[in-house]
């Protein structure tokens, strides 16, 4: 540290401080990210998120509380923005940009499914499924219709439920088919426990739905299920 004058004769004192310690690593972390993205753990993915968010502060602390409170970097990208605000250190510049992530990752799966017909691209379709409704905190039902040809026309949540169980109408399901001119539909809903398998209920309205669709000449090709733990197809499982 030395002691130097501007143009007009006032001193200041010149710093030679080293760059804080985790400047080194985050251009290590970019490094390992570019030439092989996949190893990353989940932890490290996060951390390099929070780099842009967090510009003057070591993230690798906050991005391990992050996982460890909600349990997987999806989890944390889908959890609420109150949620992630509710942990010491995330503002809500932190969660805005968490929550971006997510909206992205869900139109890039949409992409996938929306100018193809959806029965060829089944597993982008289970992807986009899961990306949009996986990690909710309570149940939600939603309806993809389709085309003569099996092709999106539109993917809607019908409802919103509790932690365990969402009221479905077959008759509203219906008269939305016939309104956007549908000729199929997929239904799906996801389980917040994490276990995909239906339950007696899920059948139940699997059937009611299928007759209802059925009496109008609509196909119903499937119904499925999605949760942290995976999802199930009715269809596949004979259900259907």
């Amino acid at each position: 540290m030395g002691q130097l004058a501007d143009a007009q004769g006032i001193a200041f004192v010149e710093t030679t401080e080293p760059p804080p310690h985790y400047h080194g690593h985050r251009d290590r972390l970019r490094a390992r990210f570019l030439s092989a993205p996949d190893s990353l753990q989940d932890y490290e993915l996060l951390e390099l998120l929070l780099f842009t968010a967090l510009p003057r502060r070591d993230t690798k602390p906050l991005a391990k509380a992050l996982i460890a409170r909600f349990g997987s970097f999806g989890e944390v990208i889908s959890a609420s923005p109150e949620a992630l605000m509710d942990t010491d250190g995330v503002k809500d510049v932190t969660a805005a940009m968490l929550k971006a992530v997510q909206v992205a990752a869900q139109r890039l799966l949409q992409t996938k499914v929306k100018d193809m017909p959806v029965i060829s691209s089944w597993n982008d379709l289970i992807a986009y499924c899961t990306a949009q409704m996986a990690y909710n905190p309570i149940e939600q039902f939603r309806v993809i219709y389709l085309d003569r040809k099996n092709r999106l026309i539109a993917d809607e949540a019908q409802a919103e439920g509790t932690v365990d169980h969402t009221p479905v109408y077959p008759r509203e399901v219906v008269k939305r088919a016939l309104e956007l001119n549908a000729s199929a539909l997929i239904i799906c809903h996801n389980h917040p426990s994490g276990d995909p398998k239906p339950s007696r209920a899920d059948i139940d309205m699997t059937r009611k739905v299928k007759d209802a669709a059925a009496a109008v000449s609509i196909t119903l090709h499937d119904h499925v299920i999605v949760s942290r733990g995976g999802h199930t197809s009715f269809k596949s499982q004979g259900l259907l």
